[in-house]
């Protein structure tokens, strides 16, 4: 069994479907790792959901900044943004089925040596507590009460962590860190305005990944979410959102001798940050 890692897809299916393919996957004995953003932006949104929710067991995937604000729509706690192309999932007939799956899913994933996750990881986190701080925000969102979840999710606020957190407030910091930080202070506080390249990082910040004392780093940490960042790999790091949205490639990575697969952008939409 071959298990393949996929960067944010974000609604470039036609790229998607040629990636499986120049992989050879094959659903019945390998397993695709999705890092969250199946949605938005891109022209095939609907055609993502359905093919991964297809794959059943063969897909794990992580919810993403996108797949939840397509939820949030969808509960009436949120508005489409000028820039989303979100209405085709929003009046599909199968709509509610296909909904009531993503809210299913994970916020991170952990196995053996490896996390899957959309963003990143706080530098206080370790992997453990990783795993039991996203099973909370999960809940939430499989509950009844789930709407109330994206009322509240909104927000920068609280920056950093603290184990006495509680409430809304605890679940919109672990959703934020999970689902859109990628720089933050050796002191664990979140920025979220800055998208752009390493370079330009604001004084006083540094990439979450390069905390060198955070508690993850034994652990292989795959993400995307960082399209300006694009592919890098470490030892004990995975980034693979190459922004096959913005004109670059749609990439996947064959965990167990690290070959990537790459398919180039066909029709890229103009950067909207």
């Amino acid at each position: 069994m071959a298990i393949y890692a996929v960067g944010d897809i974000q609604g470039c299916y036609a790229e998607f479907q040629q990636l499986l393919e120049q992989m050879h996957f094959d659903p019945a004995q390998d397993q695709l790792w999705l890092v969250g953003d199946l949605v938005n932006r891109g022209p095939g949104s609907l055609q993502v959901l359905r093919h991964v929710k297809a794959l059943g067991d063969s897909a794990i995937t992580v919810l993403g900044n996108h797949d939840l604000h397509l939820l949030a729509v969808a509960a009436g706690e949120a508005a489409l943004h000028r820039s989303d192309t979100l209405d085709e999932v929003l009046a599909a007939p199968d709509r509610d089925e296909l909904l009531v799956w993503l809210r299913q899913q994970r916020l991170l994933y952990a196995e053996g040596d490896y996390v899957l996750v959309h963003a990143g990881l706080l530098p206080q986190w370790g992997v453990k507590q990783a795993v039991g701080l996203a099973h909370e925000v999960e809940q939430a969102l499989r509950g009844d009460s789930y709407a109330a979840f994206f009322e509240h999710m909104y927000g920068n606020s609280p920056r950093g962590w603290s184990d006495d957190y509680s409430g809304y407030k605890r679940l919109r910091v672990i959703t934020n860190a999970l689902t859109r930080m990628r720089i933050c202070t050796p002191q664990g506080e979140m920025e979220f305005k800055f998208k752009g390249e390493v370079e330009n990082i604001p004084q006083g910040y540094v990439p979450w990944f390069e905390m060198p004392q955070r508690k993850s780093r034994d652990a292989t940490v795959i993400f995307g979410h960082w399209s300006a960042l694009g592919l890098k790999l470490a030892p004990n790091m995975i980034a693979l959102d190459t922004g096959c949205l913005w004109g670059g490639p749609l990439t996947a990575i064959r965990l167990e001798d690290r070959k990537l697969f790459q398919v180039e952008c066909k029709n890229p939409v103009a950067q909207d940050w």
